[in-house]
């Protein structure tokens, strides 16, 4: 069966300069694909060349484009002709499997809780992306769609980040943490320690409390925590690599023995850059929506962006949110019959 993707291609910091190329590039890789361009079509179809006529993809027209700056709530009255409205239109409509954006995270956001609605058994949703670990990666939710949360609200990103890693990664019962200021029972504020009491009585497989630097020692395949300690964790990590990646490279540029000593380590400088690019992990799943949404960095470049559609399409061929619908079904149904032995 085809995966559709639908593709904001005018969203992000560079629009169509980045979005078409990478959507071309993806097309290459994935013979199994379908991509739906929405956007300006005037500005989208002299960037396609001879891919223009290819029968996995057309052009949607949508004439107006959501601004980066631009009020979510203004997006969601003023632009229903956006491109990123009418790509999220499409997964309604079952045009498309998922949609990409590297627009406005607000405003995304917004707009895909209206049109997509939430899943049963969901109160909001999460931004959820890999970080890298020293044996792989971990999914940490929410990175910045909740800053105030309910422990209910934290058992629900733990339920949905289980289902996430287990259809993407195939694993029967990927571990879950949440993150503290400690590993102690006792650590942290009351709404953690409530949360973590929840997490500890459903059937997840919860392993307790995860500090800071367990993110990246892997100790857990989901993290989660409320999305402003997410999102504060993520903008710093983040701030770390670049200024490690730039004081490294003045390091090697000191002398002329330095650059002998990069000469001569070019190859495991590679690997470890490549192995730490957050361009390889572009691509955060608004989870808990009846569609798979997907946001972009604003900033991505064409390696960047096209991870973040692989990210959607491997969420849409997955079925992430069938197995997550399916999994709350199970555990209402269970809490139902529990009360009803009572």
């Amino acid at each position: 069966m085809t995966t559709r993707i639908a593709i904001d291609c005018m969203g992000g910091d560079h629009g169509p300069s980045v979005t078409v190329p990478a959507a071309i590039h993806f097309l290459a890789e994935h013979p199994a694909a379908y991509l739906v361009l929405v956007g300006q079509d005037e500005v989208l179809r002299p960037l396609l060349g001879g891919k223009a006529d290819d029968p996995r993809l057309r052009i949607v027209h949508a004439s107006q484009v959501v601004g980066m700056d631009e009020s979510p709530a203004l997006a969601l009255r003023n632009k229903k002709d956006s491109s990123m409205r009418v790509a999220i239109n499409l997964v309604k409509a079952g045009e498309a499997d998922a949609c990409v954006s590297a627009g406005n995270t607000g405003a995304l956001m917004a707009i895909s809780r209206f049109v997509l609605k939430m899943l049963p058994g969901i109160d909001r949703p999460a931004i959820c992306a890999p970080l890298p670990t020293v044996n792989g990666h971990t999914h940490m939710l929410d990175l910045g769609a909740n800053v105030d949360c309910g422990p209910e609200h934290l058992l629900q990103f733990g339920i949905m980040g289980a289902m996430l890693v287990a259809a993407m990664e195939h694993k029967d019962r990927p571990t879950v943490g949440i993150l503290n200021i400690g590993e102690e029972e006792i650590k942290g504020n009351e709404v953690v320690k409530a949360a973590a009491e929840l997490l500890r009585a459903s059937d997840l497989n919860f392993i307790g409390n995860v500090e800071g630097d367990g993110i990246y020692k892997g100790d857990a395949d989901v993290i989660v925590c409320d999305g402003f300690v997410g999102n504060v964790a993520l903008k710093t990590s983040e701030g770390l690599a670049q200024m490690l990646a730039s004081s490294l490279r003045n390091e090697f540029k000191r002398n002329w023995l330095t650059k002998l000593a990069a000469l001569i380590a070019i190859s495991v400088l590679n690997n470890f850059k490549k192995r730490f690019d957050h361009r390889r992990y572009n691509g955060a799943i608004l989870l808990g929506l009846k569609g798979v949404s997907v946001k972009s960095h604003g900033s991505a470049d064409e390696l960047s962006f096209g991870n973040a559609i692989s990210r959607a399409y491997d969420a849409a061929e997955n079925r992430v949110v069938e197995r997550i619908s399916d999994r709350l079904a199970q555990m209402n149904a269970a809490l139902v019959a529990a009360q009803e032995n009572v």
